[in-house]
């Protein structure tokens, strides 16, 4: 017979305790502690004979392949596609649209002639049926099921064999087994585990729909994302209509990947021209705009930083920004005014990165400066000049990462100039790439808009 052992779980972090306690120690959080019983079958101490062993050489590999989901940039960012057997987690800020791209998937698979279960957990199946008409046909592969219950989900996966199973979302899901509110730590971690038994065993892949919390991390234990083969991060600023989907982790390919996509009222479109889209509205003759070739993922996109200056008298100025990395760009506004005599503290200075993009790696550190420097001197740059580089605290350009791309991204965008570090390779053939070691430099080698 098997005892019960009583243990204490935090309900937001899933960090256990001995013994009760009034403050979480993990997350902080107050009165988050509670009792949860869990049962102990001393398996540790039983020899199980005849258990099965195989080498490891002679194990079948083609189950590990790949299947496309039918949406490019999910498949790009997923290294080909869903593995059989896999769970992946899909987490996102409410309304951010984690159900429209899971249906998405969902009719995608299906439409492949391909089985695919879609348990609906947050809207009836009315309701669901009704958001697949709007995104088009509707495939006679894709199931759904109205099932709160584990048990019942995992019957289904058993009965119809499909080939992909979306939960929508696992905070619904409950064990009858566990004595706790679905979308516990408790509730969570049960169902998680029994879900990912089922796909190992039946190699099904599981798609797990999960919340965040107002802190940005996902709800439930952090033991689900262990559990777990996939994590994916969707978001996006809710005032734009472009979306990302990150690898947080991935066991199957590169964790490196970004997706991006269009919301618009007939679902999500994938955006195959990042670099188009981020410079479509561009007004070159402006001072303060630069244009920078940053990664998203492995895939280079040329975005436009802004850059304005507002000349302040009687208090210290002010630096603002807005997809831009704080922390960089005051380190770059320290360098430009040690290094580059700039008198930056005399003014108000914004930045801003155009198109809703997310700026946050060294190699934009170059083209920070020269916008502010732009916005400053109220001189714009030459409409066809990029420029990258890490700037570092003696004022000098530093190399970075997969340059060769960049560059080759800006030349087929149209752009015929390059500002970058000293020991930046050549360019494709019709781009000029001025080399320079440091910032200062970098500042009176850029060629200025002749025509304002």
């Amino acid at each position: 017979m098997a005892k019960p052992r009583r243990v204490y779980v935090c309900r937001e972090c899933g960090a256990e305790y001995p013994s009760w306690t009034g403050r979480c120690h993990g997350c902080q959080g107050w009165a988050t502690v509670g009792e949860v019983a869990e049962t102990s079958s001393g398996r540790a101490h039983l020899a199980i004979p005849g258990v099965e062993v195989t080498p490891l050489a002679a194990v079948e590999r083609d189950m590990a392949l790949p299947f496309p989901v039918g949406v490019d940039e999910i498949d790009r960012v997923l290294g080909g596609g869903l593995t059989p057997g896999s769970v992946t987690l899909l987490a996102g800020e409410p309304g951010v649209g984690k159900s429209t791209l899971t249906l998405q998937i969902a009719r995608s698979v299906a439409a492949a002639r391909s089985s695919v279960l879609l348990v609906a957990g947050e809207e009836a199946t009315a309701q669901v049926a009704a958001r697949a008409a709007r995104l088009g046909p509707i495939p006679p592969t894709l199931l759904v099921v109205d099932e709160p219950s584990v048990d019942g989900v995992v019957a289904a996966m058993q009965h119809r064999s499909p080939q992909l199973v979306v939960v929508d979302s696992i905070q619904t899901l409950r064990d009858p087994l566990i004595d706790a509110a679905p979308g516990s730590v408790a509730q969570v971690k049960a169902v998680a585990g029994r879900l990912v038994a089922a796909a190992k065993c039946s190699g099904v892949s599981v798609i797990l729909v999960g919340h965040v919390t107002k802190e940005g991390s996902i709800a439930g234990p952090r033991v689900l994302e262990h559990m777990v083969d996939t994590v994916l991060s969707f978001d996006g600023e809710r005032h734009s209509e472009l979306r990302f989907l990150r690898t947080v982790k991935h066991r199957f390919g590169p964790t490196n990947e970004v997706g991006i996509f269009d919301m618009a009222a007939d679902g999500l479109s994938p955006v195959p021209d990042p670099s188009t889209r981020y410079l479509q509205d561009r007004q070159p003759d402006l001072a303060g705009s630069v244009v920078v070739p940053i990664l998203s993922g492995r895939r280079p996109v040329l975005v436009e930083i802004q850059a304005l200056a507002v000349e302040v008298a009687g208090r210290p100025g002010q630096l603002t920004v807005q997809g831009v990395d704080g922390r960089r760009a005051a380190l770059v506004s320290a360098v430009l005014a040690s290094r580059a005599g700039y008198r930056v503290q005399g003014y108000d200075l914004f930045l801003s990165a155009a198109g809703g993009a997310l700026v946050d790696e060294p190699a934009a550190d170059l083209g920070l400066a020269l916008a502010l420097a732009s916005a400053i001197d109220g001189q714009p740059v030459a409409p066809d000049v990029v420029m990258c580089g890490e700037v570092g605290l003696g004022g000098e350009l530093r190399s970075i990462p997969l340059i060769e791309q960049r560059l080759q991204e800006s030349y087929r965008m149209g752009f015929r100039t390059a500002v970058a570090p000293g020991s930046a390779p050549e360019g494709p053939t019709g781009l000029r790439v001025i080399r320079q070691a440091a910032l200062v430099d970098a500042l009176a080698a850029v060629p200025q808009n002749l025509s304002v």
